[in-house]
């Protein structure tokens, strides 16, 4: 996937349907299966957010264009004022369409999403591991039961696959907490969907209490 930023409010996608394939999306439920559009879309924003900084905070105008190899995606962030919310408009954008909030044709949608809810996603992370030895070392050390984690393999890796509650931790408990993950393993790219497609799943659910339990720590 390719990432542009177009200005200091705008940044552009292109994704091939290769590349939404193999991140386990079917090519067409992504513009009928509105759950799995959105999946794939903050999943996307995700990335964005770790490679360029553009943070999802308030409202996001996107319009999306299908071509021929995959999809071109804008997405420019708005910002809420005392008189109402103000969008840094670029050129090739309706303003007419984005005064109405939605506008679509048989070509390209667009689409004005109020982020108050989607702000609030939990944070979720893909952790690899190239030994098995040290997703035991880390189950020792790492004693927090309430966390959500899955444990899978793929192409030779072990991923664990963590999802932080913000509402039980704050931000900087979930940056320590990573931190200490991390001192065992590296962050991927990869997504849990392809691992889930095209990997296998090990432990479906607290897989670190799990791996404690039934292995030693190593001397």
């Amino acid at each position: 996937m390719d990432i542009e930023r177009v200005n200091d409010t705008t940044i552009k996608f292109f994704i091939t349907y290769k590349d939404i394939e193999s991140r386990g999306f079917e090519r067409d439920e992504i513009w009928y299966n509105r759950e799995r559009g959105e999946e794939l879309f903050f999943e996307m924003m995700n990335e964005a957010n770790n490679r360029d900084d553009f943070e999802l905070d308030g409202p996001l105008w996107i319009q999306v264009h299908a071509m021929d190899r995959g999809l071109e995606i804008l997405v420019t962030r708005g910002q809420v004022t005392d008189g109402g919310m103000k969008l840094d408009v670029p050129d090739w954008q309706d303003k007419h369409a984005l005064a109405e909030g939605v506008a679509s044709d048989s070509d390209n949608g667009s689409e004005l999403l109020d982020q108050d809810e989607s702000i609030h996603e939990p944070l979720e992370l893909m952790i690899g591991f190239r030994d098995f030895e040290d997703l035991i070392d880390l189950s020792h050390s790492f004693l927090e039961v309430d966390l959500d984690n899955r444990l899978f393999h793929f192409e030779g890796h072990y991923y664990l696959h963590i999802v932080f509650d913000d509402e039980r931790y704050t931000e900087d408990e979930q940056d320590n907490m990573l931190s200490h993950i991390l001192e065992y393993g590296f962050e991927s790219d990869i997504t849990v969907h392809r691992v889930g497609e095209y990997g296998k799943s090990i432990i479906d659910e607290a897989a670190l209490e799990t791996l404690r339990q039934q292995f030693s720590q190593r001397s």
